[in-house]
């Protein structure tokens, strides 16, 4: 192997700028690049039912009990905005009551929920005043009451039918404290 010896008026720095400058800019490309595993990944929290009342579906002409469903309450701004939006499933004994502060004409739509549902528009006495059946999941379409609701059945969807749900029957509930 030969050794050379070069005095600094033989380099040329030009194209050691050149490379230092490229060298540089990889060094910067591949950090840029690099699969950072300090983070940690995103994790999806499945949101399940909590049991806050009981509802019961009544019969017009009767008086009867048609059902008796467990109920999450959808009382405030957050509650009523989010409803069964991001839910994976609900039982058919379970449901979704939203109690407005009035009545009036409502609109629901099915934005970022993945369940078919009935939709239950229910007036200030508690009897049923119209539906919305069968709302297909992830619809953005609005599914207006036609007649002004206080409150707001969610259930299964094709349960209504089920049941024999009409217009006149009311609904009654309690909360669980």
């Amino acid at each position: 192997m030969k050794y050379m010896t070069l005095n600094p008026s033989q380099l040329n720095s030009r194209p050691l700028n050149k490379i230092f400058i490229g060298t540089v800019l990889s060094f910067f490309i591949l950090l840029g690049c690099q699969d950072n595993k300090s983070e940690k990944p995103v994790q999806s929290v499945e949101i399940s039912f909590t049991k806050e009342g009981e509802l019961h579906l009544i019969k017009k002409d009767t008086d009867s009990i048609i059902q008796t469903l467990d109920i999450e309450i959808a009382d405030d701004e957050y509650k009523t905005q989010t409803g069964l939006m991001y839910r994976e499933s609900m039982e058919d004994h379970q449901a979704m009551l939203f109690i407005f502060p009035d009545a009036q004409i409502r609109s629901f739509y099915m934005k970022n929920t993945a369940l078919a549902l009935d939709i239950i528009y229910i007036d200030e006495n508690k009897k049923i005043v119209s539906f919305q059946k069968n709302a297909k999941p992830y619809d953005a379409t609005s599914l207006p009451s036609g007649f002004p609701t206080q409150y707001v059945l969610e259930i299964n969807a094709g349960l209504s039918d089920q049941w024999g749900l009409e217009v006149n029957d009311r609904i009654e509930w309690i909360k669980i404290e």
